[in-house]
C-alpha cells in the first residue's frame, strides 16, 4: 500500500528524515515508535502532503506522491496530534458538519461511526466540554467519515489517562483490517499492543522494521523495552 524509498526531508542544515525506505502492507497496523524528534511525525506530513520532501520516492496504492497528489489526498485521512474538532459545536454537529464536506450521506456510514467510537452518550455534548478521551475519539471518528483507505493516528492517546488509552485502543483494534492504519507513538506497550510490525525510528533513520518478536530476536533482547533501548543507545553512540 506504501512504498518509501530514500527519502529525505531538510530543514536547512537539520536532517529530519535520512535516505528512509519503508514498506507498508495493504490492511496492516503499522506503528512508527521513536521519542519525541525522531522523525515520526514528519514522515506522517509528507505522507499526507501536508509539507514537502526534499528527495526520494513514494507510492502509495500505486500512486506517485510527486505526481499524484490530488488523488492521493481522496484515500487517506489523519487524526492529528492536535484534536481536529469544531470545539463550538456538538458531536453530533461535528459529524454532519464533516459528512457534508465529505459528501458522505450515508446516515448508516455516520451512525456505524457512532457506533464504533461509544458516542452515543455525547452525541448533544459541546466539543469543548468533552473529557480528553472523547475529544481524541471524536478526532479519530471524523478522520473516519472520509471512508480512506489510509488512515494515520498521530500519537492517537497522546495525555489521555491510563483508562482513556485503555479505552482507545479497544476501538483501534476494531478498525484493524478495514483499512490501512499507520500510527505514530512513543509508548512502547501501545506499539506492542496494537501494532503487526513496527519501524524504530531515531534521529530521523529507521533502526529496525519488523514484528515486536522479530525486532527481540534481532537485538538477542528480553523485552521490547530492551530492545527498543539497545537500538537507540547505539544510535546515539554512533551520533557522538
Amino acid at each position: 500500500m506504501i512504498k518509501i524509498e530514500q527519502l529525505s526531508k531538510n530543514y536547512r542544515s537539520k536532517k529530519a528524515l535520512h535516505n528512509l525506505s519503508l514498506t507498508i502492507e495493504q490492511g496492516e497496523l503499522f506503528g512508527l515508535l521513536g521519542v519525541n524528534g525522531a522523525g515520526k511525525t514528519t514522515l506522517i506530513k509528507i505522507l499526507c502532503g501536508l509539507t514537502k520532501k526534499t528527495s526520494g520516492t513514494i507510492t502509495i496504492d500505486n500512486l506517485n506522491l510527486d505526481q499524484d497528489m490530488d488523488k492521493i489526498k481522496e484515500i487517506v485521512d489523519i487524526s492529528p496530534q492536535e484534536t481536529a474538532i469544531a470545539n463550538n459545536l456538538t458531536v453530533q454537529e461535528n459529524l454532519e458538519f464533516f459528512a457534508n464536506i465529505y459528501q458522505n450521506n450515508n446516515p448508516q456510514s455516520v451512525q456505524g461511526i457512532v457506533d464504533i467510537f461509544h458516542l452515543d452518550e455525547v452525541l448533544n455534548q459541546r466539543a469543548k466540554t468533552l473529557s480528553g478521551g472523547y475529544k481524541r475519539r471524536l478526532s479519530i471518528a471524523i478522520a473516519l467519515i472520509s471512508k480512506p483507505k489510509i488512515l494515520f493516528l498521530d500519537e492517537p492517546t497522546l495525555g489521555l489517562d491510563v483508562f482513556a488509552r485503555r479505552d482507545l485502543w479497544g476501538i483501534i483494534k476494531k478498525l484493524k483490517g478495514k483499512m490501512t492504519i499507520i500510527l505514530t507513538s512513543h509508548y512502547l506497550e501501545e506499539i506492542e499492543s496494537l501494532c503487526d510490525r513496527v519501524a524504530i525510528l531515531s534521529q530521523g533513520e529507521i533502526l529496525q522494521t519488523g514484528t515486536i518478536e522479530e525486532i527481540k530476536t534481532m537485538t538477542g533482547a528480553q523485552s521490547f523495552e530492551e530492545a527498543f533501548v539497545q537500538l537507540v543507545e547505539r544510535k546515539n553512540a554512533q551520533s557522538v
